[in-house]
């Protein structure tokens, strides 16, 4: 028999969940058939298939979380498996677990009683994180077999009542969360753009994008990532702007590349794929990486000020707020309404200084106040 880990299905990522199995147990596969799709970095990744076989176990079911490297599918194979080529396929390991434990009697030094189980149980509740003394045999004079490891590991693992564990997309925003609210230091900026000199039928979004490069060009340190392992920070030439777009499942995050270089239809015509696609789900994962700072409108729902997240490794995001009418005085004195763009900046203070915000901040509303 052997055993296909899950491979490493972009960029590093710890794990992925399952999102659609497209075999069952027992059934004989062909090299590079589809076998799963799993979902990790808001996107939906098929896995194919590495070898033919027989599928002799699925590891897991729809919405269980498998880490990269752990086993995803076990098969009797009829052809020999192919070379690792570094694609998504990864590697093919040769099973040694038997199915039927021949316990034998292990002693663990540091344990304050005697833990019988076998080497193989040993490993498998070290790779769950079970503390082996917390668990009281089922078997013969105490033994522990496997499954009273992994019925342990599943009820310390299982969510409290009334709770629902976040799956897909939200899951991956929280593991997004968490790093930025462990990594970043993060400052925000508030102010507001008078945009009464735009002629009628102005494009928002296409203003907002064009005045962020053109602040990203006065101030590059603001378009940039940061290496927090290295303290070291990499400015950009090109703006590679994240569009933060809501969605009934979480919120989604995919990437105009080289925005400064796009016409104004161009970039309105990327933002439209973009509204097809993530609404349908049906957008590619490379469209969802290598954004250098982020751009969010949230004020088309409420609110005129945030405090936006960073997302590492960028080190800044601009947030849009509510369109309003207010009063603004005018150079000869007198008080007239005007159409007002709330403004909100949040960067990351380990590579970026304030001087450097207010004067990227500045340039924005300087771009977004001319006819």
């Amino acid at each position: 028999m052997t055993i296909f880990n899950l491979p490493d299905l972009g960029e590093g990522l710890p794990d992925a969940e399952i999102h659609e199995w497209f075999v069952k147990e027992g059934d004989t596969v062909v090299v590079d058939q589809p076998l799963v799709s799993m979902e990790t970095a808001k996107a939906v990744v098929d896995v194919p298939c590495p070898q033919g076989g027989t599928i002799t176990k699925l590891f897991g079911k729809p919405g269980d979380v498998i880490k990269t490297g752990d086993p995803l599918v076990e098969f009797t194979s009829v052809a020999k498996p192919a070379a690792d080529k570094g694609t998504v396929v990864g590697n093919l390991e040769e099973s040694t677990e038997q199915m039927d434990d021949h316990f034998t009697v292990g002693v663990q030094q540091t344990s304050s009683r005697r833990i019988r189980t076998t080497p193989t149980v040993k490993l498998l509740a070290k790779k769950l994180g079970v503390d082996l003394e917390k668990i009281s045999g089922s078997g013969s004079l105490g033994m522990i077999p496997r499954e009273d490891v992994e019925k342990f590991a599943q009820q310390t693992t299982q969510v409290p009542a009334g709770f629902e564990p976040l799956r897909g997309v939200r899951r991956a925003m929280l593991q997004s969360m968490v790093q930025s609210h462990a990594e970043v230091v993060p400052v925000s900026i508030f102010d507001e753009a008078d945009i009464s000199q735009w002629a009628p039928g102005t494009d928002i979004t296409v203003r907002l994008i064009r005045a962020l490069c053109e602040a990203s060009k006065k101030e590059p340190a603001l378009n940039a990532w940061f290496d927090t392992k290295h303290g070291a920070r990499q400015c950009f030439e090109a703006v590679h702007l994240g569009l933060a777009m809501d969605h009934e499942e979480g919120l989604f995050v995919p990437v105009i590349h080289d925005a400064g270089n796009l016409s104004d239809m161009e970039i309105r015509q990327n933002i439209n794929n973009f509204k097809h696609e993530v609404a349908n789900r049906a957008i590619a994962p490379e469209k969802l990486k290598g954004a250098t700072i982020t751009l969010s409108n949230f004020g088309k729902f409420a609110g005129r000020f945030a405090s936006p997240i960073i997302v590492p490794p960028m080190v800044a995001i601009l947030a849009v707020g509510r369109l309003y009418k207010g009063p603004v005085a005018t150079s000869q004195g007198q008080l007239e309404v005007h159409p007002i763009l709330p403004l909100s900046l949040s960067f990351d203070h380990r590579a970026v200084t304030g001087g450097e915000a207010t004067r990227f901040l500045g340039t924005v509303i300087e771009a977004l106040q001319r006819p």
